[in-house]
């Protein structure tokens, strides 16, 4: 397998050590109503792998239990297909976290979801929606057909429930860049000058309003994986990535103060590493569980942060992370 010419930890001055964790990301599972061709979980309306009532559980107690706990970020698959999204989403709100759903937007025209912009606004929920382009074209090549569609009549239907509007509605997109078709990569353009771009076209095409874009790097795992193996380009684009390592991004790096935990109760340093099954260690190297969680009753159990080359998305240029760009 191709690799770049650094190994990321050699890149590194010293080990990167977990701080103390206030993100606890959870992905619920594989099943969502879209298959996009850069989706790094490989999720699709054929997996059915989703939580189950005892992890659920778990991490009820484990959200009411810890303090240190800011924020529960709900991800998947769509997240809001998969068993516990509501009870986790309700135990959250209870305990006075912040909520966020990382949302495809098109799963509120399917059967049995009509009612989640009202739900979500009714408990305040964080709604971070997937638009990797305010052009139809380029959305519905990486997304599917009609995705940008539905996504435009989503993004009005939060609006008009005050998202985007009201303080305490907060509507922030991410913009993906399109998976390269030959050796010119580039990375994510500037997040300012873009989100100004994005709020332009929508408002003035659409009535459209948001608060936040966050622009992120396509990492080369799953699909995107996949997809430049499948060209030839893996090597090249980990090479590429390598060669816009920026240092200055390391001490904002997501993996620092977060968990991530699968649809089984495994605890992993980012949502990259639980996709490559990479899974975070205690200090005598024993695997992390939501169950060793809460038998220790810390969340420190965890020293060093497992890392691999593919670290070099979210260390170059401008940095990227579940909330956009680092620096």
């Amino acid at each position: 397998m191709p690799t770049t010419e650094t190994l990321f930890k050699d890149k590194l001055i010293s080990s990167l050590t977990k701080k103390s964790i206030s993100v606890l990301q959870i992905n619920l599972g594989k099943r969502c109503n879209l298959a996009c061709t850069h989706c790094h979980v490989e999720a699709s309306p054929k997996r059915t792998e989703e939580l189950s009532s005892e992890i659920c559980q778990q991490l009820i107690t484990l959200i009411h239990r810890f303090p240190e706990i800011k924020i529960v970020d709900l991800t998947g698959g769509a997240p809001e297909m998969n068993y516990g999204f509501k009870p986790l989403v309700e135990a959250a709100r209870d305990a006075g976290k912040q909520v966020i759903v990382r949302s495809n937007l098109t799963i509120y025209f399917q059967d049995r979801f009509g009612d989640l912009p009202a739900y979500f606004a009714k408990h305040k929920v964080k709604v971070v929606a997937s638009m990797p382009c305010y052009l139809a074209d380029n959305v519905d090549k990486m997304r599917g057909s009609g995705v940008f569609n539905a996504s435009i009549k989503a993004l009005q239907w939060l609006n008009q429930l005050g998202y985007g509007k009201k303080s305490d509605l907060t509507l922030d997109l991410v913009y993906n860049p399109p998976l390269p078709t030959s050796e010119k990569f580039s990375l994510a353009p500037e997040q300012t000058k873009l989100e100004r771009d994005y709020k332009i076209f929508l408002q003035k095409h659409f009535d459209i309003v948001f608060n936040n874009l966050f622009t992120i790097t396509n990492l080369p795992i799953g699909r995107t994986k996949i997809y430049l193996e499948r060209k030839n380009l893996y090597g090249k684009y980990l090479q590429f990535l390598e060669s816009h390592f920026n240092y200055s991004t390391i001490e904002h790096l997501m993996c620092l103060n977060q968990l991530s935990i699968d649809y089984l109760g495994n605890v992993y340093d980012c949502d990259f590493n639980q996709m490559m099954n990479l899974p975070a260690k205690t200090r005598n190297g024993e695997l992390v569980t939501v169950a060793k969680l809460l038998e220790f009753g810390s969340l420190d159990l965890i020293n060093q942060i497992q890392t691999a080359n593919y670290c070099y998305g979210c260390t170059a240029g401008c940095g990227s992370s579940c909330s956009g760009a680092l620096l």
